[in-house]
């Protein structure tokens, strides 16, 4: 029977995209970058064109001053007739590049410009019936119109003479399509460059966008290859700006994650280790029990009972710490850092009545932080002195409110007068499942001081040890409010000298 193929799941991102980002950002920086070129070409083409036209209409409007002073400097109008003013006219008006002239006597094309002329109005009669039909005598005429030379800007100025009743017309027109081609031609020029312009953008946009995402890619490929059992994905560095900050966000997450699945197989391989020994405890003496022997039977019971307890404050640290990773372990409250630390002394005392307890000083002042927590942290250090110190030994505990960098600071500390921690043990002891060597004993579970540990950094603060032949100070450290939020203390302290927060 042949398998079907597992569905791809939405969103898997392991198909290639078929539009990338890159090309993405490219195409809309061309298309944009084109519009602009675009809409900035045809506007600028629109406003010439307005502009070479109006030049036509004052340069056809300027014949009208020219042929008023020729006919000025002309004789006498008695000894003029209109033929021979626009004669005159025609000899002495030299037209432009791309205009013609004509003159017309009654009705019928008379004269036009010696010369080379770029054009002949004399040769369209269509054209010049057009002008005898609209000109006016007392007006001068402007229009437009086809001819076959193209399109045509023409004015018509009449020409009369006291006592000639003939009608004369001086026309003079501008051949349109020679003026807009002479403009339109730049503008092809314009847009070969403009097309260059944007290859080169859309080049240099490719590099750049590429460059810009590198991040992205290399972050997009880092995450595929991420896994459970690949976790050292790190994604390099360069620059400060959003993407790279993103990368740098990335190998942080990698970090956590890392520390996290190693912290959870750490977890798990000691919890193996931790249970299997009271398990194996309880199955050897089960399998050697004889029933038939009531004194061995409630010998192995409470064996087997003791062993339960053990494994259930076992799981219970267990779980206090998995919490300490999670949000509302702590929930800190003002308190009266004074109550606290008598509180905790009176506590302490309990725990071994025949031992010398000593309080060394005492905070004064009120502090946020949460006294659950401390408390049961600061007995475990005051247990493990109980526990680990000289038998009969003193053991003084203390306080003090003062001012660190990050606001206001509450220590509390434990000390004893045992044998010390040897130095390579002082790191390992802090760590989940660690006791220290026979020199301090090894009965435990050895998630105190990780719970401590947890406590203190889920106050924003550490667990600090000093040790030495004579003996041994664990101090603990929480931040108890910013400086502006906590009313200060009544008693002055002296300033902190070693860099704890």
């Amino acid at each position: 029977m042949p398998r079907r193929r597992p569905r791809r799941a939405m969103g898997d991102s392991s198909r290639r995209p078929v539009f990338s980002v890159r090309a993405r950002i490219v195409v809309a920086i061309v298309l944009a970058a084109g519009i602009g070129l675009a809409v900035a070409g045809v506007a600028t083409y629109f406003v010439q064109r307005q502009q070479a036209l109006a030049q036509v209409d004052s340069d056809l409007i300027r014949n009208l001053d020219q042929v008023k002073a020729i006919a000025a400097q002309a004789q006498p109008a008695a000894q003029q007739s209109v033929d021979v003013l626009l004669r005159s006219l025609i000899q002495q008006v030299v037209p432009a590049p791309s205009e013609s002239a004509l003159g017309i006597v009654a009705g019928q094309a008379a004269y036009v410009p010696g010369g080379e002329l770029p054009f002949r109005l004399d040769r369209d009669p269509g054209l010049v019936e057009r002008f005898a039909r609209e000109a006016d005598s007392n007006f001068v005429v402007m229009g437009t119109a086809a001819s076959d030379r193209g399109t045509l800007r023409y004015a018509i100025i009449p020409v009369t003479v006291k006592g000639d009743p003939t009608q004369g017309l001086y026309v003079a027109a501008y051949d349109l399509d020679t003026v807009l081609t002479a403009i339109a031609s730049p503008f092809r020029t314009y847009a070969i460059v403009a097309a260059c312009a944007l290859a080169l953008t859309g080049l240099v946009a490719w590099f750049v966008a590429g460059r810009l995402l590198r991040p992205v890619r290399h972050l997009r490929e880092a995450a595929d290859r991420l896994s459970a059992t690949e976790l050292g994905q790190r994604i390099p560095v360069r620059g400060g700006d959003d993407l790279s900050l993103l990368a740098a966000g990335f190998n942080r997450m990698s970090d956590r994650l890392e520390e996290s699945f190693a912290s959870q197989r750490q977890l798990l391989d000691d919890v193996g280790h931790e249970l299997k020994t009271p398990l194996t405890i309880v199955r050897g003496h089960l399998e050697l029990l004889d029933p038939t022997d009531p004194a061995e039977v409630r010998a192995v019971q409470q064996l087997a009972v003791d062993e339960l307890d053990r494994m259930d404050e076992l799981v219970a640290q267990i779980t206090l710490l998995a919490e300490s990773r999670g949000p509302g372990f702590v929930d800190p409250a003002p308190a009266d850092l004074a109550d606290l630390t008598r509180a905790v002394a009176a506590k302490a005392a309990a725990l071994a009545p025949d031992r010398p307890w000593t309080t060394e000083q005492v905070a004064e002042g009120i502090g946020a932080l949460d006294v659950r927590r401390i408390t049961q942290a600061w007995l475990q250090l005051a247990e493990n002195a109980v526990k680990y110190s000289t038998l009969g030994g003193a053991i003084r505990l203390g306080s003090e409110r003062i001012q660190g960098r990050a606001g206001i600071l509450f220590r509390a500390w434990v000390r004893d007068d045992g044998p010390g921690i040897p130095e390579a043990d002082r790191a390992r002891i802090f760590e989940r499942f660690q006791r220290g060597d026979g020199t301090r004993g090894t009965s435990g579970s050895g998630l105190g001081l990780a719970i401590v540990t947890a406590i203190a950094h889920a106050h924003g603060g550490a667990v600090d040890l000093t040790s030495s032949p004579d003996g041994s100070t664990f101090t603990l450290t929480v931040l108890c409010g910013r400086a502006e939020d906590i009313a200060p203390a009544p008693h002055r302290h002296e300033p902190l000298t070693e860099e704890t927060i």
